[in-house]
């Protein structure tokens, strides 16, 4: 009898840490907002969720459970599902710094909510022609942040509105040292869009925070580098509402 009592009450703790692991709360403008996680990938299988857009010279795998991405000249990684806000997608990043060919402090970068306006019913039919080129994703639809670009000495977030536009304000060009990357290190990035919120976080740092009359309200997310070694883990996207 005490054995069964103890196994029933095991059963209910894992459920109530699964259902805790499922829903989360967060706070945008001292409002109280409900995530639900809608999908993850913790890379324990293969990169079936993912399609790789990548110059010649590069590799992406998975490695021990991690995303591994080694580029020699630029590469993007998208998240096959299309995702729908209010969301936040949150994941780790550490960028590689141990003397490897591709080895450098920089671009720790990703775009999110992004549409491709020459196919916006088939976001993947153009993706052999954008093959990681930093330039071929100029005209699409989509926010951006390049968090240490420029061999680590600049963090930005542009808007890019499809006609080739990508303008980066003032304020959203950073280079003091506590907004660059540290090699070696866990990044746990947060990407907030909610209503007309757009937010970007490193480990619980508030980088930007940008209120945007016209949001993208759906749309794909990718990882995006170039000319470095980075490893991903953790990705989880999560429904948002205040409800």
């Amino acid at each position: 009898m005490h054995s069964i009592l103890k196994i029933g009450l095991v059963a209910i703790c894992f459920l109530f840490i699964s259902c805790k692991q499922q829903s989360k709360d967060i706070v945008i403008d001292g409002q109280t907002i409900n995530c639900k996680l809608i999908t993850s990938d913790d890379f324990e299988t293969d990169l079936s969720n993912w399609t790789v857009e990548q110059r010649p010279g590069g590799n992406v795998s998975i490695n021990n459970s991690i995303l591994d991405i080694d580029d020699a000249s630029g590469c993007t990684v998208w998240y096959n599902l299309k995702l729908k806000g209010p969301l936040m997608i949150e994941y780790d990043v550490i960028v590689v710094d141990e003397g490897g060919v591709n080895d450098r402090v920089s671009d720790l970068n990703c775009f999110w909510m992004a549409t491709d306006i020459h196919a916006p019913n088939d976001f993947f039919k153009r993706s052999a022609l954008r093959a990681g080129k930093f330039q071929n994703y100029h005209d699409m639809q989509l926010y951006y942040v390049g968090l240490g670009g420029h061999d680590n000495t600049k963090t930005r977030f542009r808007r890019y509105t499809g006609g080739g536009e990508r303008p980066c304000l003032p304020e959203h060009d950073l280079n003091d040292k506590k907004y660059l990357i540290t090699g070696n290190h866990i990044n746990k990035i947060r990407l907030i869009a909610y209503k007309n919120r757009i937010q970007y976080y490193r480990n619980d740092q508030l980088i930007f925070d940008v209120t945007d009359n016209n949001p993208y309200t759906e749309g794909y997310f990718g990882i995006r580098t170039y000319k470095n070694h980075m490893t991903v883990d953790n990705f989880k996207v999560y429904q948002l509402s205040n409800q």
